[in-house]
């Protein structure tokens, strides 16, 4: 499709996580927990669930990469061809040094770096929708 799979795959989780995360914690509230919820409850059910989608994502990505190495070295590539592109702005923002330490960490890019800023970038987003969630859908009997 000419697009990069592991951008795709991260918008992907972005529009996903938030729906699991809405589903399991309002299944828990309404079918488990008798319509109770606790902001902690809806925390850790989130994290049950945005923990499970990152580990799949990016254990995924990483066995496609290992089965695919051509594909690997073409999202390398491009990554290498995007900063190359882009020397000038990187180094008006930050400096020639950064520049150079980003450059030379993606000429050492591994399959298993690209799985794990998967998973990150399915993480970080994950608490955050997580906490808002929790607090919309919290309930508590009194």
């Amino acid at each position: 499709m000419g697009i990069d799979p592991t951008n795709f795959s991260m918008v992907f989780g972005y529009v996903l996580l938030p729906i699991f995360i809405f589903l399991g914690i309002r299944f828990f509230r309404d079918q488990m927990n008798q319509g109770e919820l606790s902001f902690s409850h809806g925390m850790s059910i989130g994290f049950l669930i945005y923990s499970i989608i990152a580990t799949v994502s990016g254990l995924g990505i990483y066995l496609i990469l290992l089965l695919y190495p051509g594909l690997f070295e073409e999202i390398k590539s491009s990554k290498i061809t995007v900063i190359e592109e882009n020397r000038e702005l990187i180094i008006s923002q930050l400096n020639e040094e950064s520049y150079q330490i980003t450059y030379a960490s993606l000429l050492e890019m591994s399959p298993a770096d690209i799985a794990f800023n998967d998973f990150i970038w399915k993480i970080i987003p994950g608490l955050f929708f997580t906490i808002i969630i929790s607090i919309i859908l919290r309930k508590t009997k009194f």
